[in-house]
């Protein structure tokens, strides 16, 4: 089974989301800000973050920073996620490794699942 990180800042989408993903058959632990998910990935390890882009405090092109710099998560595959449409912000979560980087507003929650199904089985 896999095991994803869903880092999003809205509890009633990181709710939905989960309930999507395991659903799905996943298992999913969700984070509300990027230090937690930081401590999170470090503690649980999980397959894949799904990470918003804007958090309070530190946002999630600062987490994918973190990421790259610790030598023990930073293989852990990251599809950003936000409706924050913003080509700077994009080509610099794709310079940090993210995987993908989805516009909420365009894709169903079923369809984000069906993308981390695919990554999933690219990391197989």
């Amino acid at each position: 089974m896999y095991k994803i990180l869903i880092i999003e800042d809205e509890p009633i989408l990181a709710e939905m989301y989960q309930d999507k993903f395991i659903k799905s058959g996943f298992e999913v632990l969700a984070s509300f800000s990027a230090e937690e998910g930081l401590e999170m990935i470090k503690k649980e390890r999980p397959n894949l973050v799904l990470l918003d882009i804007l958090l309070p405090k530190e946002n999630g092109v600062t987490f994918l920073d973190w990421l790259r710099k610790d030598i023990e998560i930073t293989s852990i595959p990251v599809l950003a996620f936000s409706n924050y449409d913003d080509e700077e912000t994009k080509k610099r979560a794709f310079d940090l490794g993210a995987k993908d980087y989805l516009i909420k507003t365009n894709h169903t929650p079923q369809e984000i699942v069906e993308k981390i199904k695919a990554i999933c089985k690219k990391y197989e």
